[in-house]
């Protein structure tokens, strides 16, 4: 008999293989603000579960359907109590992703919303990204190692076979918890060679992976952040029209997946 921790590596590598090769019917939607998610929820036909299963008192809301035979979770943040804003960034997103991953048990999920993009890397307004890789860029720890753990550098699931029928962009993706860009945080982005930044991204695909379920993330640019244009002011500019190629992005990927395995992807 295997000890006890190599039979325990063993089995999960086993299930891990098992669940590469059945269908998938379960996905989790995280999505960063209400009108990211609302073009979706109505496109999927979704209702708001009036008991999501979320601790007491936290403001995230979610929709529940069967849409091509996958059961679809979506959640958002919702809104912040106090002040009423979207509950955007970092903490928001980790938090009711490890819940919702407890409470839901996804085959996958997808993490879709907008995102700024920059020149240098031949992102425009409008445009959709499948991303490769994500990382931080505002968590600086000059130490050794201690530097590599505050990049939290990881890799989305592959799916090379959806890259080349949706013939989307690929590009990675860079996340912090503001808006604009500091010279810290232009110099850590052009570090990570990032194509596009979020405020979530890198959070969810933390617990995803600390969980072990496998992400993927669509992104579309809202503002070019090396561009002319205020970041703000252009990103509120592009959002409903960004949106609304979201939806359409989001919902190819969803046809994409239905009736295929996660080694299919």
């Amino acid at each position: 008999m295997a000890p006890q921790g190599e039979g325990s590596d063993a089995s999960g590598e086993a299930m891990a293989i098992q669940a590469e090769q059945q269908p998938i019917s379960n996905i989790l939607l995280i999505i960063a603000m209400q009108t990211e998610a609302m073009p979706l929820v109505n496109k999927f036909q979704l209702k708001e579960e009036p008991e999501p299963g979320f601790p007491k008192g936290v403001p995230w809301v979610r929709y529940h359907g069967v849409y091509n035979d996958l059961n679809i979770n979506l959640v958002w943040p919702g809104k912040d109590p106090s002040l009423g804003v979207d509950s955007v960034g970092t903490i928001p997103a980790s938090l009711m992703t490890y819940n919702s991953i407890q409470a839901l048990q996804p085959d996958l999920i997808i993490n879709a919303g907008t995102a700024g993009g920059f020149k240098a890397k031949e992102a425009c307004i409008g445009d959709l990204y499948l991303v490769s890789d994500v990382a931080f860029h505002d968590r600086r720890i000059p130490i050794p190692v201690f530097d590599l753990y505050g990049v939290g550098l990881r890799q989305a699931h592959p799916t090379p076979r959806l890259l080349k029928e949706l013939n989307l962009k690929v590009g990675k993706l860079s996340t912090g918890d503001s808006l604009d860009m500091s010279a810290q945080d232009e110099a850590s982005i052009i570090a990570n060679d990032a194509v596009v930044k979020d405020m979530e991204g890198a959070a969810i695909a933390y617990v995803a992976d600390l969980l072990k379920v496998p992400a993927i993330f669509v992104k579309a640019v809202t503002d070019v952040v090396d561009g002319d244009k205020p970041t703000a002011e252009e990103f509120l500019e592009n959002l409903a029209a960004v949106t609304a190629a979201l939806e359409q992005a989001v919902t190819q990927v969803v046809d994409f997946i239905s009736g295929k395995c996660l080694s299919e992807l």
